[in-house]
């Protein structure tokens, strides 16, 4: 048996230090979760996504407030979904050889980086798993016996052998080409059974989420002589957060929810999101005979949580110098134990209430559970309330709202929350369960429009992008509809880039017209930035010296060129800002092509662009954005009829700002395409991790170096220090034995 070796984690604390009093000693020692305003990890990879968070490794509470501890995952952020990517520590790939018949032939166990209740936690809490097995085989054996035993099984999370592959129902006993009727010999299910003498591939995706991840793999041999097969297990892949978007909408004052009364006789956490337009309402409300509960926006700027356990009625209110009712989710975090209680709302400051010292302690409620109402039906709550959590168990809003009257199932309007996610222009879109970002009109990608898209320009090289594309004519358009295309004029224009380069002169950027009209942003022969614009062809260009700095240092710079008619604003690294007004025109006309690199037809425009489209570019460009044209992305992230023609040496980089100087490909440099940036699905998902490691493994080695540098400095010093004194000590017993003499 192959047995995959154990991830070890070191313990780690699972929530902030808790505050503490001088007098009544720790407040707060009791169960603390998500919910907890101490709490140090996210449930989910869906919500580290929505704080902002890229992918990259992160701890995830699956549980909450519940015992089980905080473990790492890789979080892959999509445009579509947050994808949880949970590694496994058994072999990379199982080669399955020959044996005699009846006996193993192979039997992996795949360890993971979380425990088995971490697992259960984490299955249970998306919304989809998936674990893919990739099978290859060579004269390979059917999946059973003539009697039908099984001859290959796999185990799950919870130690139950199975039988079926794929995502066919549990004891099918067919692969995923079976369950497509595609399968290379339609006799069988499984294109390994064939036993054809060639190598064949079956992928196999298991999606039963109460039995992943696997665990075992077991496979036997009937006989067949010279049989072989080797397989692939990837990491659990799981989407989706079954209790961050979970909702329902108050429409009227008297609609509630109600559940079983809540149990939180000595501890209590809850955590919820709320977003509303009117000024008071009761999120929350259970009752006992003389003890109650009750969590309310009592004001549009104060939340209030109260509470009697038979001491009398406490209360603990966060006030907001903003109004709370302005249709944007708010976060509201309450706790009580036998020391005191808290509240924060959002980041604001968490107000806490100590207990008396030798008062009751216990909460008994009997009564149900009310959600956006009283018992009384008066205050009732008017907006939404979403990822409701008591004690960590998630409730199900959306469930019990279908069959509620005056209340909906889920809540819209997520963007007047999350839209500031979407950046560079990017369009934040709305789903049923979060929102995502639209960058069809961004230079950048990525599940935030946050993606660089840079590329690496060698010499010689050049893209064209060419704005017909815009307003493609048909075969039989007329002449005048062809003239009437080629009249659309610009009388304002966005201009944004980023750079990095050595070479002087360099073109920038050009941009023609057909009527002899142009645009080009140059770095002269000193390194300046200049800029000239040619607006009416019987005019000289208009040209505007930049003298910032030298720009040609091999650092990133940036560029925006703001143009209103005749005012253009230029401004340089986020700081540096320039007017100038034009003289030649106000209005673009009939727009052609924009160009980046080399290029030789320049025979209408001024000898300082010539010199510089002569030379080119040599370096790295990226977020090339004219208006809503973004020219990088039209090449390296096609999703339409390409509109860019490339000549030379021009390849992907990941960014401009990391990286040897330009002028040198370096390693630094090294273009390499990013095919799977801004994918929906989980494609090379966990890879990052690898790269995390050789990150760290490369900082590592550069400490260790400097330190050894370091220390052969010293020893040189040393060396030099000792060699003088004893000089000078040979010379001092010289001149004494002289004057012996």
């Amino acid at each position: 048996m192959i047995l995959g070796h154990m991830y070890h984690m070191s313990v780690i604390q699972k929530y902030k230090p808790l505050d503490t009093d001088s007098t009544s000693g720790e407040i707060f020692s009791g169960s603390y979760g998500w919910c907890s305003p101490t709490a140090l990890y996210e449930r989910s990879c869906e919500a580290h996504k929505h704080r902002g968070n890229p992918s990259g490794l992160y701890y995830i509470d699956a549980d909450g407030s519940g015992p089980l501890g905080p473990f790492l995952v890789y979080c892959n952020m999509t445009a579509d979904a947050a994808w949880t990517v949970v590694r496994h520590g058994g072999p990379d790939a199982v080669t399955v050889p020959g044996a005699p018949s009846g006996r193993p032939r192979s039997a992996a166990s795949f360890a993971y980086a979380a425990g088995a209740g971490q697992l259960r936690a984490a299955v249970g809490l998306a919304e989809r798993c998936e674990q893919r097995l990739a099978l290859r085989c060579g004269t390979a054996r059917r999946p059973d016996l003539r009697d039908g035993t099984p001859l290959s099984w796999w185990v799950g999370r919870t130690n139950e052998t199975h039988t079926y592959w794929g995502g066919s129902l549990p004891d099918a006993q067919k692969c995923t080409c079976g369950l497509e009727g595609n399968c290379i010999d339609s006799q069988y299910y499984c294109n390994c059974d064939a036993g054809r003498n060639e190598w064949t591939s079956d992928t196999i995706v298991f999606s039963q989420k109460e039995h992943l991840p696997v665990t075992q793999i077991v496979m036997m041999d009937g006989g067949r002589p010279h049989s072989e097969a080797a397989y692939t297990l990837g990491p659990l892949l799981c989407h989706g957060d079954k209790s961050f978007w979970n909702s329902a909408s108050f429409n009227t004052e008297t609609s509630y929810l109600h559940f079983p009364a809540f149990h939180g006789e000595l501890t209590a956490d809850v955590c919820f999101f709320f977003k509303t337009t009117v000024s008071s309402g009761v999120f929350m409300e259970n009752l006992g005979i003389t003890d109650f509960i009750r969590l309310e926006l009592r004001a549009p700027t104060e939340v209030t949580f109260s509470f009697d356990v038979g001491n009398g009625p406490c209360e603990v209110t966060v006030q907001s110098p903003t109004p709370f009712n302005d249709n944007r989710w708010h976060h509201v975090r309450a706790e009580r134990n036998v020391k005191g209680a808290s509240l924060q709302v959002d980041q604001l400051p968490r107000k806490m209430q100590p207990a008396p010292a030798d008062g009751r302690v216990r909460l008994q409620l009997n009564s149900q559970l009310f959600i956006g109402g009283t018992a009384t039906r008066q205050r009732g709550f008017l907006g939404c309330i979403r990822s409701l959590q008591l004690n960590g168990v998630a409730l199900d809003l959306e469930e019990r709202a279908t069959v509620t009257p005056g209340v909906e199932p889920g809540c819209a309007g997520h963007c007047s929350s999350y839209g500031h996610l979407c950046r560079n222009e990017g369009k934040c879109r709305e789903k049923r369960r979060g929102v995502t970002c639209d960058c069809a009109f961004s230079a950048y990608d990525g599940p935030f429009c946050s993606n660089e898209i840079s590329a690496y320009f060698g010499t010689g090289s050049s893209m064209t992008y060419n704005f017909q594309e815009h307003y493609t004519l048909s075969e039989n358009s007329s002449s005048l509809v062809s003239s009437l295309h080629r009249d659309v004029t610009l009388t304002r224009e966005m201009i944004t880039l980023s750079f990095r380069t050595t070479r002087t002169p360099s073109l920038l950027l050009y941009v023609s017209s057909f009527y002899e009209e142009y645009l080009s942003v140059i770095l002269a022969n000193n390194g300046s930035l200049q800029i000239r614009y040619k607006l009416d062809r019987h005019q000289n260009p208009d040209a505007f010296n930049f003298d910032f700095k030298n720009m040609a240092d091999g650092h990133l710079h940036q560029v925006k060129i703001n143009r209103e008619e005749a005012v253009v604003i230029v401004e340089v690294n986020q700081s540096a800002k320039k007017q100038v007004i034009l003289s030649s025109g106000t209005e673009f006309n009939a727009v052609k092509s924009l160009i980046l690199g080399k290029f030789l037809e320049v025979a209408d425009t001024d000898p300082d662009t010539r010199r510089a489209a002569a030379s080119g570019f040599t370096g790295c460009l990226s977020a090339v954005r004219f208006g809503r044209a973004a020219p990088l992305k039209a090449a390296l992230r096609p999703s339409g009829p390409s509109r860019v023609t490339v000549r030379g040496h021009v390849a992907p980089m990941t960014g401009c700002a990391a990286g040897a100087a330009s002028g040198s490909p370096a390693r630094g440099l090294a273009p390499r395409l990013a095919g799977g940036t801004g994918r929906s699905g989980p494609a090379d998902e966990g890879e990052p991790l690898v790269n995390a490691d050789r990150r760290d493994s490369a900082v590592i080695g550069g400490v260790i170096a400097v330190v050894i540098f370091i220390l052969l400095c010293i020893t040189a010093i040393a060396i030099r220090v000792y060699q003088q004194r004893k000089l000078r000590k040979e010379n001092e017993s010289k001149v004494s034995k002289k004057e012996e003499c």
